[in-house]
């Protein structure tokens, strides 16, 4: 009975917080409205917490005490705007709010980059979704916005506000080193269709979602961690590509855009200036021509895509000046706010333009209810974290994403009874799909290929694996960030390209770019599943023993015998 009343109470209490975060105001309408709570905190403010409110530091737990107790002071300090959190643990992240938010006049704005959801800085110990490109592959986008409103519960959970997420980069450049498996695809209508999905879900969740990289990061072949990445396309081409995912969801109300580190000289002619700090990007086109009145903000400042030709503070600077609301770690804030405060004195940068920006940061806070703070709690909040419900989410959308590329025959004839080669590339001993399956063979062998193994290692393999009446060719990609290239010498990618043959079902647990490494469509039936973490293991198993049919479909074009759309 007692276990009964509180499922009962959990219920409620799920079901209040639902309603609340579904008739919250709108965000955009909100922002953009006289508060009196704004105004209240505004007029507590200096001039330098005024502008420090505008600016969000990086913030770890993975790197010690000290480092934990040196942002604090910042904080305390300067009392900036919010956090950009970064590695760590839930427990240890959790109590680093309470802490920080102890010491801040205003309530800290706690923002965090969650593509794949928590996962995506700590993959340890909290849930990891499919990357986007996976999701690019399912056909059913509720499951998207499902998997927004649990995102949305697991920041609300742990105490953040703001995901920046989703990516709507059209990744039209299958060599891009940023992007890539990180977005939808390279359909701009289905790219829009899955980032609307999940952007509603954890909007109406109650957290913030920020479109990214403005005015779009999916043609580059630039790092812009790394370097100043440069897109000579025309204003004519960004409008009909590149800029549509933007277009279309401003007008569904996205809260916010962050603005990426990228030199457009279509845009803006000045020498070597990223589109992060450029007033004719964040003003001129984000603002005035594609009418956006939500929160902009900057891709991290401390990247060489922006500080390289901006250094020892001007970047900080040039982004006020361009029009953006929140600028993501700065190098140096304390200097920042410095510089600033003297080109307010100076006239290059408006007192008013300032201040408006301010209220809008306070006024975002409040929609966010964070005019009444409250402790995290950190009771049970790894299981909170890892529910259930939350995991069996993950294995539908993973199972929802497999994608026959070649003919379901091989599938069909597939026999658990009958001698079996599982030949697994990239990896030197089993794994989830290698173990599973293992369970179901009655006769089977086991060969492992890490790679880098020599012609006639790999000849005396090829032997021993094609003595029994069915192979399984397994190529995984154990890379924590998944390129399009797999990193197998010369004599393994022939092996696989002869291995693959009529007797073999071949798997790919790969980013879908790499079926260009390999050939692997000579084989009877071919099985992608975009990525090797354990869900997608599973899911490709799942397909292999006809528990489910692969529905998925690709979404970008390999070749031109495998194009976006391309599934049976």
């Amino acid at each position: 009975m007692i276990k009964k009343l509180f499922c009962i109470g959990l219920l409620s209490i799920m079901l209040i917080s639902a309603g609340f975060a579904q008739n919250k105001p709108n965000f955009i309408n909100f922002i953009n409205q006289k508060h009196a709570w704004v105004d209240s905190v505004f007029n507590t403010l200096t001039p330098k917490q005024r502008i420090a409110q505008l600016f969000l530091v990086r913030a770890h737990t993975n790197l010690g005490q000290k480092y934990i107790d040196s942002v604090k002071q910042v904080i305390e300090k300067e009392q900036l705007g919010g956090l950009v959190v970064f590695q760590g643990g839930p427990v240890r992240h959790a109590n680093m709010f309470n802490e920080y938010q102890k010491v801040s006049k205003v309530p800290l704005l706690i923002t965090f980059d969650g593509e794949w959801g928590l996962g995506m800085r700590m993959p340890d110990s909290t849930i990891s979704y499919p990357y986007q490109m996976t999701l690019g592959a399912i056909q059913n986008n509720n499951m998207l916005y499902e998997m927004g409103r649990q995102v949305a519960r697991d920041f609300q959970r742990i105490g953040m506000h703001f995901n920046f997420a989703p990516v709507v980069d059209i990744n039209n450049n299958s060599k891009n080193p940023v992007i890539n498996f990180r977005s939808f695809g390279d359909d701009k209508y289905k790219v829009t269709a899955k980032a609307k999905a999940y952007m509603d879900g954890m909007v109406q969740g109650g957290i913030l979602a920020s479109l990214k990289h403005f005015p779009g990061h999916g043609d580059t072949d630039v790092d812009s961690h790394h370097d100043l990445p440069q897109l000579k396309f025309d204003k004519t081409r960004l409008d009909s590509l590149e800029l549509y995912p933007f277009q279309e969801l401003i007008k569904d109300g996205a809260p916010s855009v962050m603005v990426a580190h990228m030199n457009i000289p279509a845009l803006d002619a000045t020498p070597n200036i990223p589109s992060s700090i450029s007033k004719k990007v964040v003003t001129d086109l984000l603002r005035k021509e594609l009418g956006f009145q939500g929160l902009t903000v900057t891709d991290a400042m401390d990247m060489n895509g922006v500080k390289k030709y901006f250094p020892r503070g001007e970047a900080d600077v040039m982004a006020i000046e361009a029009g953006h609301d929140l600028l993501e770690v700065s190098e140096n804030s304390g200097r920042a706010i410095d510089l600033i405060l003297k080109e307010i004195r100076n006239g290059r940068i408006s007192q008013a333009s300032v201040d408006a920006r301010v209220k809008k940061v306070l006024a975002a806070k409040l929609w966010l209810g964070l005019n009444q703070p409250k402790v995290v709690n950190t009771n049970n909040l790894y299981q909170d974290l890892n529910t259930p419900s939350a995991q069996s989410l993950v294995q539908r959308i993973a199972d929802a994403a497999v994608t026959l590329l070649k003919s379901e025959r091989g599938l069909k004839r597939f026999d658990p009874k009958r001698s079996t080669s599982i030949v697994s590339v990239g990896i030197d001993k089993a794994q989830d799909f290698e173990k599973g399956l293992a369970l179901q063979l009655s006769d089977f062998e086991q060969f492992f290929i890490k790679g880098n193994e020599t012609e006639e290692q790999l000849k005396e393999l090829m032997k021993e694996s094609k003595d029994n009446r069915q192979i399984i060719l397994v190529i995984h990609d154990n890379r924590s960030r998944p390129r399009s290239e797999l990193e197998l010498n010369d004599a393994t990618k022939e092996f696989v390209d002869k291995i693959a043959g009529r007797r073999t079902i071949s798997i790919m647990l790969t980013n879908p770019y790499a079926l260009n490494s390999v050939d692997v469509m000579r084989s009877s039936s071919v099985l992608l599943g975009y990525q090797n973490d354990f869900f997608m293991q599973k899911a490709v198993l799942k397909a292999l023993l006809k528990q489910i049919k692969p529905e998925g479909k690709l979404p970008v074009t390999i070749s031109e015998n495998l194009k976006n759309g391309d599934g049976i």
